[in-house]
């Protein structure tokens, strides 16, 4: 497989401070890889850096093409979409009208009815609410919506920023569900959570970020059973 994102000894921060110290990480065609941490680990910082939000040194490799210095709605439009945490949905446009924003990029029409077809048989709820005002629906809906969008944008590379943050339990095995879907249609996927026992249900490999380092890697199986991810991040 080849790699779809590869970063190599990204450094970067805000103004002199450094938040990011030579991060290196990859995912291949098809493969969904978590990026784990705590509060403050880096875990944002790195995908401002990937979105074109945040300078950085180092490479960042795209589809083989780089992404440093680029706007993020040219990395968009080449296919890295990401889903940022608190959603941030147009609130006053109706459920349709976002979904139809995210598709723009596609010039036929027929190609976003296909896709928007797709989405709401993957988000049933949609399809029930694509005329009512997005902002007036639940957080857990919301956040489908927030994916929806981005899979109008028919992604290369789709980014999860801590999609279950602030939703109820239920709320979230319903979504989770929905994203080993897209994971197992072989939709390549960089997920980023802080529930850590969540995310290695769902995805192949991950990283785990410390103090803006990478501190372990390793395939889900293998950190699920780390004593150190046992210890600090699974409660046992």
């Amino acid at each position: 497989m080849s790699n779809v994102l590869r970063v190599s000894n990204v450094t970067a921060g805000y103004g002199a401070l450094r938040v990011l110290h030579g991060v290196n990480l990859d995912v291949a065609e098809g493969e969904a890889v978590a990026v784990l941490g705590a509060n403050g680990a880096g875990k944002s910082t790195l995908l401002r850096c990937l979105s074109g939000l945040l300078p950085f040194s180092g490479e960042a490799l795209f589809l083989e093409q780089s992404i440093g210095g680029v706007a993020p709605h040219v990395i968009a439009r080449r296919g890295l979409i990401q889903v940022p945490e608190a959603r941030h949905i147009f609130p006053d446009l109706t459920v349709h009208e976002n979904l139809l924003v995210g598709g723009t990029a596609m010039p036929q029409r027929s190609d976003r009815m296909r896709v928007l077809d797709e989405v709401l048989a993957l988000f049933p709820i949609l399809a029930e609410r694509r005329r009512q005002q997005a902002g007036s629906m639940s957080g857990g809906q919301q956040q489908m919506l927030a994916i929806g969008r981005a899979l109008m944008g028919k992604p290369k590379l789709l980014v999860l920023d801590e999609p279950s943050l602030g939703l109820a339990p239920m709320v979230v095995r319903e979504l989770y569900q929905a994203v080993r879907r897209l994971i197992d249609s072989g939709l390549t996927v960089l997920l980023v959570e802080q529930d850590v026992t969540l995310a290695l249900q769902v995805v192949s490999r991950a990283y785990v970020l410390e103090g803006g380092r990478v501190a372990l890697t390793g395939s889900a199986a293998e950190l699920r059973e780390s004593t150190h991810v046992r210890e600090h991040y699974l409660g046992c």
